[in-house]
């Protein structure tokens, strides 16, 4: 069989691999199969390009190979649940900063040579998207990992400023892929890789801590079409094919994100990212006493419960509380309570956070609803466990037109019966808005680490 035959079949095995595990995917009950079989897909594709003719030395492969290796299987070693998002955020980046290189590579080894207007186009996309991923995933890291204020960062014209530098990125994407000016190719080249690195800071900096989940599925897309742009570049199917099933899932994922923090996907590619700034009237004006409740309390309230709802947030991600939550949720439905998760999208630092925490404690996925299964029948819900979630519960939302959350979709758990809130102090929630919940007569705050709360509580229902 000839070489290039072989090699396109493989690749169609492999681009069929990434589809069936982009499909398992969403849903909790086959991911992992999902992720395995799209792993199996990426090995294919590896091993086949590495037989390809045109490689001259394997050398430098070899290398990077082992050095890749060694450090993904340190970082995975290392990084906890509540480093997992900006885990996401490092990795989209590497995959930006990989589609720049490679677009580079293809430029600077073809030369004035390459003549193709789609090839020049394909480079200039690689290297421009993968630019603004590259250091836009940079920042989300920084705020996601607190090394950044995580509050949005505004100054006066920034959007003037940034329309101009996407006009000039236009303006450069005309002039390059056209080759009108042959002999300054190679400096506008430069100076859109320079541009594309400072397009995705100033366009990352204004996003507020609140939105993260949405810029985290949007830097997500653009690492996507970056390796499809980059995989055009180099002629390479498999490439191709897989960038675009990223930057399409990836632009599903954020309009699923848009649609649950009631943003609109043009005001996230274009009005400034839709920043949720901080309130100074709303997070530090007194609502309100708090009603403190103790451990032994707790458990009597729950004990009587008949029906029981847990609300995760990042907090439970903080205290590593996902395994003690299924114990106690075990130990509700043993004394005749019935038990259900509801988890907001945008609950946690990325998309499906809190999905993946309850599904590495092994909670069954048909005890998993979304907001709008519950909030009708809220009012029937004897307890409702806020386990460190704050914005997503937050009925300013819902209430307060002067409030920067007004119109987000909550979890309504203050029309609940009774609702308890694990938490380790009265402070915002990560939009930087106080939350009035804690306030309300039917809500009790059980100060302290989540996971020490939770153990208590399961230990009053063993004793």
């Amino acid at each position: 069989m000839n070489t290039s035959i072989f090699i396109n079949i493989a690749y169609i095995i492999a681009s069929v691999c990434f589809i069936l595990g982009i499909k398992m995917l969403s849903s909790p009950k086959t991911a992992r199969k999902g992720n395995f079989i799209s792993a199996v897909g990426m090995l294919i594709a590896v091993i086949v390009t590495l037989l390809n003719k045109d490689i001259i030395s394997y050398e430098w492969i070899i290398v990077g190979v082992i050095i890749g290796t060694l450090i993904g299987v340190i970082a995975a070693q290392k990084v906890t649940m509540t480093g997992m998002p900006e885990m996401v955020a490092l990795l989209n980046g590497f995959g930006g900063i990989a589609s720049l290189l490679v677009g580079a590579a293809v430029y600077y080894v073809s030369g004035a040579a390459m003549t193709s207007w789609g090839t020049l186009l394909s480079i200039y996309l690689a290297v421009l998207i993968g630019g603004v991923t590259f250091t836009g995933s940079l920042i989300a890291y920084g705020k996601l990992a607190g090394k950044i204020n995580g509050k949005p960062i505004l100054y006066q014209g920034q959007h003037i400023v940034n329309a101009v530098l996407l006009i000039l990125a236009i303006l450069f994407l005309i002039l390059y892929s056209s080759n009108l000016i042959p002999s300054l190719t190679a400096i506008i080249f430069i100076a859109a890789a320079i541009l594309s690195l400072a397009l995705g800071v100033l366009m990352t900096i204004p996003i507020g801590g609140a939105d993260m989940p949405v810029v985290i599925a949007l830097l997500n897309s653009y690492s996507g079409l970056a390796a499809c742009a980059s995989g055009f570049a180099i002629m390479n199917n498999v490439l191709i094919v897989s960038g675009a099933l990223v930057g399409a899932s990836g632009i599903i994922l954020t309009k699923i994100m848009c649609k649950a923090m009631n943003r609109s996907l043009s005001n996230v590619l274009f009005g400034g990212f839709g920043a949720v700034t901080s309130d100074p009237h709303q997070s530090g004006k007194e609502q309100g006493d708090a009603k403190p409740i103790s451990v032994e309390d707790t458990y009597l309230i729950l004990e009587a419960a008949r029906s029981v709802l847990i609300v995760p947030g990042y907090g439970m991600a903080v205290a590593q509380a996902q395994h003690v939550v299924k114990e106690l949720a075990e130990l509700l439905e043993a004394n005749g309570a019935e038990v259900k998760y509801v988890v907001h999208p945008v609950a946690g630092r990325m998309p499906g956070h809190m999905n993946v925490l309850l599904a590495e404690a092994g909670v069954p996925y048909d005890q998993l609803v979304m907001p709008e299964d519950v909030n009708p029948t809220m009012e029937t819900v004897d307890v409702c466990l806020v386990i460190g979630a704050n914005d997503v519960v937050n009925p300013s939302a819902r209430d307060d037109q002067s409030s920067s959350l007004y119109g987000m979709p909550i979890i309504e758990v203050d029309r609940a019966k009774t609702v308890i809130v694990f938490k380790r102090s009265m402070s915002a929630g990560f939009a930087g808005v106080q939350n009035p919940l804690f306030f309300k007569e039917n809500t009790r705050m059980l100060f302290g680490d989540a996971k020490a709360s939770l153990s208590a509580l399961a230990g009053e229902f063993k004793s």
